[in-house]
């Protein structure tokens, strides 16, 4: 079997590159070892797909080139895709924070990306065991359980380590090594961060509670927090730990935006537990009294001790044990060094021919459609030029 393209990885970056290729009138193979295309596009945002963000910036990814994701997003705008899936019958619907979600779940987009690629004419092949993939002279070559596909063009399309439950492996950077591309340190992203012993029993007693705060440290990021029983998590906690690094302390500000002295002073007669029960969730407010050892009135509180108080809740501090592993991580950080890789083709500059994309790429977005944009804009960079 011989082909102008070979893509290995079925989800939306090696989807929306296909297209892309097959458009210009190349014969293209799309292998996957799942046994359907875009399995992480039909899990994405809860399974209501998360598809892109109104309001795209560079700084919104973590790479080790800030500058390397211009090119792509220049060409491939919200706006754009916003074009593309009305086009194709895609309904989508934008809330808060510029997110925007196909209108009919994740269901709706897997199935849009994969006709864009079969009516260009892409060939997919689903249940396709990858075992390498190599150069032989001029032409690629991927070894499969069927035989091997040779072609004048590579895509690693493989995505990262994250969920593995879906079928989510390491081989996409496995091979990029094997042809020398160089791949930076991995962790698991936009996951929960667990707590230390010091701070386990409280997250615990605390399970279920959610509030907006604000964090900083290693970073700054606002959303919404969600204790759990084994730390803390949400779109807020989700965002740092792109950014956290092991033994790194972190800040809550559990009241942002309020002058808690000032709410304070307003009602002096109330017990200091519930006058913090009027800006915080209950369980909240009586655990932080709890271990605070606030006790009395709020006329009792010294104007120190109301100081003190106010700074430890607006800085509460919180030194994660560990990030949650990629079993529940939506993305994997860090990835193949894009030092060697074209900004502008996506082409690896010491291997004619070798194209690589999305999520495998040291790229990672912060939560709300980012990561799902890079792979389309991404896909369709390569697409053009392979």
């Amino acid at each position: 079997m011989d082909f102008d393209v070979t893509i290995l990885g079925a989800g939306a970056s090696g989807l929306c590159c296909a297209a892309a290729c097959a458009r210009r009138g190349r014969s293209v193979a799309v292998l996957d070892h799942g046994s359907k295309a875009a399995r992480k596009v039909l899990a994405s945002g809860g399974g209501r797909c998360n598809c892109t963000n109104s309001d795209i910036d560079p700084h919104d990814y973590v790479c080790g080139n800030p500058h390397f994701v211009k090119s792509a997003l220049a060409r491939f705008s919200p706006w754009d895709f916003l074009d593309w899936a009305h086009g194709g019958g895609v309904a989508t619907r934008e809330e808060d924070g510029g997110k925007v979600f196909c209108a009919d779940g994740a269901p709706a987009m897997a199935k849009f990306l994969e006709a864009e690629a079969r009516s260009a004419g892409a060939r997919i092949l689903p249940g396709t065991t990858i075992r390498e993939a190599r150069k032989d002279g001029n032409a690629f070559v991927a070894a499969t359980q069927a035989g091997e596909i040779r072609s004048a063009a590579l895509v690693l399309a493989l995505g990262g380590k994250s969920w593995p439950g879906l079928g989510a492996t390491d081989f996409g950077h496995t091979l990029a090594r094997g042809f020398g591309l160089g791949i930076t340190p991995l962790r698991p992203g936009l996951t929960a961060l667990l707590a230390r012993s010091d701070m386990a029993a409280f997250c615990r007693e605390l399970a279920g509670v959610s509030l907006p705060v604000r964090l900083s440290g290693p970073c700054e990021v606002a959303g919404d927090l969600l204790f759990t029983h084994k730390g803390v998590s949400g779109p807020a906690v989700f965002d740092a730990s792109l950014f956290w690094q092991n033994g790194q302390p972190l800040a809550i500000d559990l009241l942002p935006g309020l002058d808690l002295e000032a709410a304070l002073a307003d009602c002096p007669r109330l017990d200091v537990k519930n006058a913090l029960a009027r800006h915080l969730p209950k369980r909240l407010a009586a655990s932080l009294a709890r271990r605070l050892q606030l006790a009395g009135a709020v006329a009792d509180l010294s104007k120190k001790a109301a100081r003190e108080l106010a700074d430890t809740l607006h800085a509460f501090p919180f030194t994660p044990a560990r990030a949650e592993g990629y079993a529940k991580a939506e993305v994997t950080l860090g990835g193949v060094d894009t030092a060697a890789i074209s900004s502008k083709t996506l082409e690896a500059s010491g291997v004619p021919g070798l194209y690589v994309i999305g999520e495998l790429l040291d790229v990672t977005g912060r939560l709300g459609g980012f990561n799902l944009h890079w792979a389309f804009a991404s896909g369709f960079a390569a697409g053009a030029f392979a």
